[in-house]
């Protein structure tokens, strides 16, 4: 896997400064693992303790959880990273621009495809990544083209990911919701394949979750690969996400809360795994900026 170099925003939106603020208060009130664990391991299989909006992510999905994720999986799992849109760009759904491109008029983060696009290669590359120096058996696929009309051709994320669910291994694709109130917020949408596992009980506990049957079944659950909305691409996350000072860290923090989440769903009780089997996490920390 080689790795990606987001280029520089030669614009910004107005509200880095606003980011700034509010990324220093998530400083303070984003729990740490060890709470996570404690309110959220104990709970895996329930309701999530979790606040209604997280201070960086944004607002957490609110449509009811019909599902339970309480099928144990092995430590020998093999994931697939995806990245959302990858064979759709320049075509129908490729993805939201993003509040800073559609509503303050900022330049793309790379000209040809989506922001939405764009942050889900970061965020899905780097989580493969770190999933590999923790221990996970975990890989990350590109399509061969960004255009390709038929999605169940061979290369495609839903070829690829069905393909891969179907032989036992967990798909993950990687999405940022639409802004303003054509997005939910963040949560799983969870593969529809088989019983759901307790890696999808763990995303859920996490950064929320959307209802089995969202929009009448996608596409991508249909063929067996969850699809996790990390947040509604505006605000706070969308800022961090382009302000060059916190860029790197956003990512890295997003890809920690996933692979922590992964780990701790492979390590439930009733997976038949124990924590001792995955090195530990460390705390992810939320990126901070001193001032404007």
């Amino acid at each position: 896997m080689s790795a990606l170099q987001p280029r520089p925003t030669e614009r910004r939106p107005p509200v880095p400064q606003l980011a700034t603020a509010l990324l220093s208060l998530a400083a303070l009130v984003l729990p740490l693992p060890g709470a996570v664990e404690a309110q959220t391991l104990s709970s895996l299989g329930g309701s999530a303790a979790a606040p209604a909006v997280d201070p960086l992510l944004g607002p957490r999905s609110p449509l009811p959880k019909d599902w339970v994720g309480t099928r144990g999986v092995s430590p020998a799992i093999p994931i697939l990273m995806l990245a959302g849109h990858a064979d759709a760009q320049g075509i129908g759904g490729s993805g939201t621009s993003g509040e800073a491109v559609g509503l303050y008029g900022a330049a793309p983060m790379r000209p040809g495809i989506s922001d939405e696009h764009y942050w889900c290669l970061q965020v899905a590359h780097a989580v493969a990544v770190l999933g590999r120096q923790r221990g996970l058996n975990i890989n990350f696929h590109i399509p061969p083209v960004r255009t390709m009309l038929n999605g169940d051709e061979s290369g495609t994320n839903w070829s690829v990911g069905r393909e891969h669910a179907a032989a036992g291994g967990y798909a993950l694709e990687i999405h940022f919701d639409a802004y303003g109130s054509a997005g939910v917020g963040s949560g799983l949408i969870p593969p529809l394949h088989r019983q759901f596992s307790t890696i999808d009980e763990s995303l859920a506990q996490e950064f929320g979750s959307f209802p089995m049957n969202f929009r009448d079944q996608l596409g991508g659950p249909k063929r067996g690969i969850g699809l996790l909305e990390v947040g509604k691409l505006e605000g706070p996350l969308e800022a961090s996400l382009r302000d060059p000072r916190t860029r790197k860290r956003t990512i890295q923090y997003i890809a920690q809360r996933v692979v922590y989440a992964i780990q701790r769903g492979i390590a439930t009780p009733g997976s038949g795994t124990t924590t001792g089997l995955l090195p530990a996490l460390p705390p992810p920390q939320p990126p901070v900026v001193a001032g404007p």
